[in-house]
């Protein structure tokens, strides 16, 4: 921006001279006057100078909290002793303190987490004195456990020491004995008799088997804690059996076999952990049976995870791995596309000849710039003519001879809503031409496509069309692509520049010559033989003809006849054709053709496959349908309180609930995500559905049951779908360009839109003194300095330039006489209806409320 002077300025600004030379000198800026001239520098000076003296600066802070004071004066008349009315002036004051959401927020937080904190300390200290209890119990068992021990081995060693004396008595017996019967046999018979009869007594055997002590400290140790707290009976085969097995020995009962002492139902001493497979959808059923735990516990972590779900849910990947770490499993992750795996075989470059094939050419570039006429051009036909308002809006797909041999061009369309369409195109190509016009220059589709271009890794040869035409510029069009790393080799790039003219002709031999040098240099080769793989560029619903899809050849060779696989569609090869409608019998590598036979309208950028059997595709897309509706509902699952908030939210906005029917599947998916970029916080456009296909009665039932428009893209309503239209009132458009039904839809939402109001100030008055009057009660004398003062219109009251009450005016009078407006210049009297507080100094701003409809 150039200098200007300070007076300049200060028009600008809309403030006086005075008033900016004043806040210049305050800033440091020295001016001599209003005629001086002000540079850029001094204006960002000045602007740094305004933020920060009101408190936009940086290192200026907002108050969290913000206290006001309000005062208000009235009368009140009391009778007086002497029979005479008194007035009182009762002066009223209020103070309220508000205080900034994010503080009371930032409290409520450091309270829950000071709760939080408190809580945790409870619950270790809690759990301190379980494992302290814990301990003191284990340490008991132990000590009772020594203490049993201790016992049996002193009961054991002094069996032992009577057992060695009982044993040294018998021998001092039997010695006896002997030496008795040495001298006198007869006499000494009788001695031993009546020993014998004492020996068998042995009082010790019964004693040596009570020990009370056994079964009293056998019970602790077969008490454990369970994980619900109560006390249960762990039956092993300890100590305590084994002293109870010797005591029904003494009893003369029969023994029981070893293996009949031991119990098998010991509880186990840490979880189970297992590893539970989890594929790209799982119910909660299914996943509590493989974890072995009940549905109920699934659901309940869930429910800790912010999830509400049943327990016939299908839940995702992502979530059930959530589900079994939180419940201490391991999760392994499994494939459902094992089906998929190999659906051609493995089959290599090796194993197949590769033979050269034409290459495949795309023509982009920005809308009305003649991509299709250059192609028309080309082709000898009149393609463009045949398109609605002269723009292409579907992928075409053309097989040409040409003199230097043949081409397939993919004609894409350059409309803005085409996006998805181009990265189609470029991803299935081998080189994109890039069309430009001469007199038009690079646009932003121009962009987009050299984007798509560069990502997709294929070569750009540049058509500068329209060059016969007087205004047409060439260098330009280089100059601005190669801002956008697009160079011809002129300029030491890799891109090859050709001006041409789809009118005239001039150039086109050129470009077929820079085409088929990109091509030879790619050497372009794929294999005739084995089974047969392509891509969809463009499918529709014709009457009498089903499902019908344009397929590129890419590598093997398509006939009549052959099961295929598109997507989630299936079906066999019924009848080929080519661009001009020819039926042929089968289709090479890089030959587009037109394909019938599907059960259904594939999407664009469906892969198409040759597989053995019509059983095998059957099997495969009822696969792919299945998982897709899984993945659909299991998207779509979880409802967490966000949800329910953003539902109430939600209830609040206008939704214009729409349904979609077009010739072709791209023009569907381009009209739908046009439609959906519209939507606004306040204005949202619902596609319900969009499909290929006649508008049907059933669309017009399912408009009717959603209270829906139905949008008809290069179709029309048949018999019954006209009928419902009577009944329902179904409101249904018709629409051959995009960009047309994209402008109605927008201004439906614009007249959906709450209007702006808009304020207007239509006079100011400067309160110059006040007077009381006993039927207006406070009356302000002002000088009208500012536009006109209308009776009707509100009023703010202004001091030092604060607002400090809104409202309206009580009465407006000029002299005695009651006036409904006042203009500049002149004196009048004001009296604010429902406030008192009017002082000398004060401005009275009379202003209007406008609503001013808003549009997208």
């Amino acid at each position: 921006m150039a200098d200007v002077t300070v007076s300049q300025f200060a028009d600008v600004l809309k403030v006086p001279v005075d008033r900016l030379l004043v806040q210049l000198e305050q800033a440091g800026i020295t001016v001599s006057g209003a005629d001086a001239k002000i540079s850029d520098d001094a204006k960002m000076e000045l602007l740094t100078h305004l933020r920060r003296s009101h408190g936009s600066g940086a290192e200026t802070a907002a108050p969290n909290k913000i206290t006001l004071k309000r005062k208000t004066q009235t009368e009140l008349k009391m009778a007086s002793t002497q029979g005479r009315a008194r007035t009182v002036n009762v002066e009223v004051r209020v103070k309220r303190t508000y205080v900034k959401r994010d503080v009371l927020e930032e409290q409520n937080r450091a309270q829950l987490e000071q709760a939080d904190q408190k809580r945790k300390e409870i619950e270790a200290a809690q759990q301190f004195e379980a494992d302290k209890v814990e301990a003191e119990r284990r340490e008991q068992e132990r000590l009772d456990l020594e203490n049993l021990r201790r016992l049996e081995d002193e009961q054991q060693r002094v069996r032992q020491a009577e057992e060695s004396r009982r044993a040294l008595e018998q021998r001092e017996r039997d010695d006896a004995d002997r030496t008795r019967r040495a001298p006198d046999a007869k006499g000494a018979q009788e001695p031993a008799r009546a020993e014998t009869r004492v020996e068998p007594r042995k009082p010790e055997t019964r004693v040596e088997h009570k020990k009370p002590e056994t079964r009293t400290a056998a019970e602790p140790r077969g008490e454990q804690n369970t994980r619900y707290g109560r006390q249960e009976l762990h039956v092993t085969g300890g100590d305590a059996a084994r002293f109870k097995k010797k005591k029904v020995r003494m009893r003369g009962r029969p023994s029981t076999p070893e293996g009949e002492q031991k119990h098998g139902f010991e509880m186990p001493t840490a979880p189970m952990k297992r590893e539970v497979a989890v594929s790209e959808t799982i119910t909660v059923a299914e996943l509590a049976q493989r974890m072995a735990v009940k549905a109920t516990e699934v659901i309940k972590s869930l429910m800790g995870l912010g999830v509400m779900a049943t327990i016939n849910q299908s839940l995702d990947q992502d979530t059930a791995v959530l589900v079994i770490e939180e419940m201490g499993h391991e999760a392994k992750l499994v494939k459902d596309n094992e089906i998929e795996e190999d659906i051609q075989g493995v089959v290599t470059d090796e194993d197949v000849a590769l033979e050269p094939r034409p290459p495949v050419v795309t023509v982009m570039g920005h809308v009305d710039h003649g991509k299709t006429s250059l192609l028309d051009y080309i082709r000898r036909t009149k393609v463009a003519a045949g398109e609605a308002g002269g723009i292409t809006q579907h992928i075409g797909a053309y097989h040409v001879e040409t003199p230097r041999g043949v081409v397939t061009f993919l004609d894409t369309p350059g409309h803005a809503a085409f996006t998805a369409m181009r990265a189609r195109g470029a991803k299935a190509t081998d080189v994109v031409v890039l069309v430009v016009a001469a007199d038009d220059g690079v646009m932003p589709q121009t962009i987009e496509a050299a984007q798509q271009a560069r990502a997709a890794g294929v070569p750009i040869v540049v058509a500068v069309n329209k060059i016969d035409k007087p205004d047409a510029d060439s260098e330009r069009v280089r100059v601005e692509l190669s801002k956008h790393e697009v160079v011809s080799e002129e300029w030491g790039g890799s891109d090859i520049f050709v001006q041409v003219s789809a009118k005239t002709g001039q150039g086109i031999d050129q470009l077929l010559e820079a085409i088929l040098l990109q091509a030879e240099l790619l050497e372009l080769k794929a294999p005739r033989d084995g089974l047969a793989s392509g891509v969809v560029i463009e499918s529709s619903m014709e009457k009498g003809r089903g499902a019908v899809a344009t397929v590129l050849v890419k590598r093997g060779t398509l006939k009549l006849g052959d099961p295929i696989l598109v997507g989630q569609q299936f079906g066999r090869v019924r009848a080929m054709f080519d661009e001009t409608g020819k039926a042929v019998k089968e289709a090479l590598p890089s030959m587009p053709v037109v394909v019938l036979g599907l059960t259904g309208a594939p999407n664009a950028g469906d892969d198409l496959l040759v597989v053995e059997s019509d059983r095998k595709a059957r099997e495969i897309a009822l696969h792919r349908q299945s998982r897709h509706r899984d993945t659909r509902v299991a998207g779509r699952a979880p409802a967490t309180a966000e949800d329910v908030f953003s539902q109430m939210e939600d209830a609040k906005i206008s939704i214009i609930p729409v349904l979609i029917k077009t010739d072709v599947q791209g023009s569907a998916e381009a009209l739908r995500q046009a439609l959906d970029k519209l939507s606004t916080d306040e204005v949202q456009v619902k596609v319900l559905g969009s499909n290929v296909g006649g508008i049907t009665a059933s669309d017009i039932q399912q408009a009717a049951s959603s209270k829906a428009r139905v949008i008809g893209f290069n179709v029309r309503a048949d018999s019954g779908a006209r009928e419902a239209m009577k009944d329902t009132g179904v409101e249904v458009r018709y629409y051959s360009i995009i960009y047309e039904a994209i402008d109605d839809v927008r201004a439906i939402m614009s007249g959906m839109l709450a209007p702006e109001i808009k304020e207007t100030i239509v006079g100011v008055a400067q309160v110059r003194d006040v007077f009381r009057s006993s039927k207006f009660g406070v009356v302000a004398g002002c000088l009208i300095m500012e536009g006109t003062v209308k009776r009707n219109n509100p009023i703010r009251v202004l001091r030092d330039s604060v607002v400090i009450f809104e409202g309206a005016l009580e009465s407006l009078r000029r002299f005695k006489d009651d006036v409904n407006e006042v203009r500049a210049g002149t004196e009048c009297g004001i009296g604010v209806k429902n406030y008192q507080d009017v002082r000398a100094g004060d401005q009275i701003e009379c202003f209007s409320r406008v609503e001013v409809a808003r549009t997208i």
